[in-house]
């Protein structure tokens, strides 16, 4: 086994649990348990920075992959890859801003700027989830 077979399906392991880590802090601050929206949110900063350091490993050892997929699931699944792409590279210097902002303090700046965050975050997170399970499990790479 190698990076290029083993790590894609650790990435999707780590964004799904980015994904519970974001709604059950979520939900923390929602109902107003402060410190536990604080672990929750504080822990999803952290898998997705292992995530985003498993994700660069993967591509830059693993070969090139070609979407098998033919007809009306090619637009649909490159509109899905490329608002991923796009959004992630956006939210990223959002999410290191608003872990900022709540670390340092200043919670109106970090409540302002996190409504943005969390929709964007849980977006990335998801779709990143279903273009795994597309390219892994609904049209598999040929070998």
């Amino acid at each position: 086994m190698t990076t290029a077979t083993i790590l894609p399906h650790v990435n999707a392991v780590l964004n799904a649990l980015s994904t519970i880590l974001l709604v059950v802090g979520f939900a923390a601050i929602k109902s107003g348990r402060r410190d536990a929206h604080r672990k929750a949110m504080l822990s999803a900063l952290v898998v997705s920075g292992v995530f985003l350091i498993s994700y660069l490993t993967y591509h830059f050892t693993a070969p090139t992959f070609v979407f098998a997929g033919t007809g009306w699931t090619r637009p649909v699944y490159f509109a899905m890859l490329i608002s991923h792409v796009v959004l992630a590279t956006i939210v990223t210097p959002m999410v290191i801003v608003t872990a900022y902002r709540a670390l340092k303090g200043t919670f109106d700046r970090h409540k302002a700027i996190a409504r943005w965050t969390i929709g964007a975050w849980l977006y990335v997170t998801v779709t990143g989830v279903l273009i795994y399970m597309i390219l892994y499990h609904v049209y598999p790479p040929v070998a």
